[in-house]
């Protein structure tokens, strides 16, 4: 998003964004995705006024789409050479270089998905989208139905099956299992800052406003 904000032909803007990992879906399968929240406008190059969107979207999701991907597999090969995918099971024989490059070339032919929702209508609305992800945990009680010792039951939502709600019982080992798929390594962070609202630059305009005001 800062690369393609960043073109004069897109916003031509410095935008800023929080991003939010998510790990679960209602099942409590391993189902990594990452949400963003992002202000519509950015800054220009010298950061004295705001620019605002050119078009009814903030930006084309067409060109996300291709950006995202050739960055994401960027990331995919440079992890491959560093020896640091695990690649076991089911895709063990993806640890073969030649096995992984037509994997990886074959990323390519398929279109990738970048969604963007429309823009939040007020300042609680955001609040309250963000609360959703970054002070829940992959099960909240209020899911869970019954344990009877051996095997745990709880409620679900099947999103591809018009978000019907059902029950699901698991063996209390595979439910654990779950479960812990979704707790993070020591030190990871989930929320991050980017662009103008990064930590980094927050603390450079602090301490310029400082300056300013001690003169």
């Amino acid at each position: 998003m800062l690369e393609v904000a960043a073109n004069s032909k897109r916003l031509g803007a410095q935008i800023g964004f929080i991003s939010i990992l998510h790990t679960w879906g209602q099942n409590l399968l391993l189902h990594p995705h990452v949400h963003c929240v992002v202000p519509a406008g950015g800054l220009a190059a010298n950061h004295e006024r705001w620019v605002h969107p050119k078009h009814a979207f903030f930006l084309p999701v067409n060109v996300l789409s291709p950006v995202f991907r050739a960055k994401f597999v960027a990331g995919l090969r440079k992890a491959f050479r560093q020896g640091k995918l695990v690649l076991s099971g089911s895709i063990a024989q993806l640890a073969n270089p030649k096995q992984f490059a037509a994997f990886v070339k074959s990323l390519f032919k398929q279109q990738w998905v970048v969604y963007a929702k429309p823009a939040f209508g007020a300042p609680t609305l955001v609040l309250r989208y963000l609360g959703r992800y970054t002070h829940r945990v992959a099960m909240s009680n209020h899911r869970l139905l019954s344990f009877d010792g051996e095997r745990v039951t709880f409620r679900w939502k099947d999103y591809a099956h018009g978000n019907k709600q059902k029950k699901m019982t698991l063996e209390a080992t595979e439910f654990l299992r779950r479960f812990l798929l979704h707790v993070l390594p020591a030190g990871f962070v989930r929320i991050r800052h980017y662009g103008f609202l990064a930590n980094r630059v927050c603390r450079e305009k602090l301490a310029l406003c400082r300056q300013k005001l001690s003169k």
